[in-house]
């Protein structure tokens, strides 16, 4: 679970990002907030795409398992680990 929170985290701020090394390489400050200000928005949309395609990509690409779950459980004396049959 924290794996797929830190994903989320990271893809979000991955337009925020973009947007300060284009600052940085026009020779802009990336630290005014005067350059931040009218694109915080459109950053936060992007963001937000961002991760509604990621979560789409990840339902649309998972492994399926088509089999009823067998929980683990010990058969005679022997631990048989849980899975898909």
């Amino acid at each position: 679970m924290i794996r797929i929170t830190f994903e989320t985290v990271l893809l979000f701020l991955v337009p925020f990002v973009l947007f300060s090394l284009w600052l940085k390489l026009g020779q802009r400050s990336a630290f005014d907030p005067a350059h931040w200000s009218r694109a915080f928005l459109m950053l936060v949309i992007a963001g937000l795409v961002a991760v509604g395609l990621f979560f789409v990509a990840s339902v649309m690409f998972a492994e399926r398992h088509f089999g009823a779950y067998v929980p683990a459980h010990i058969d005679h004396g022997e631990f048989v680990p849980g899975g898909f049959k």
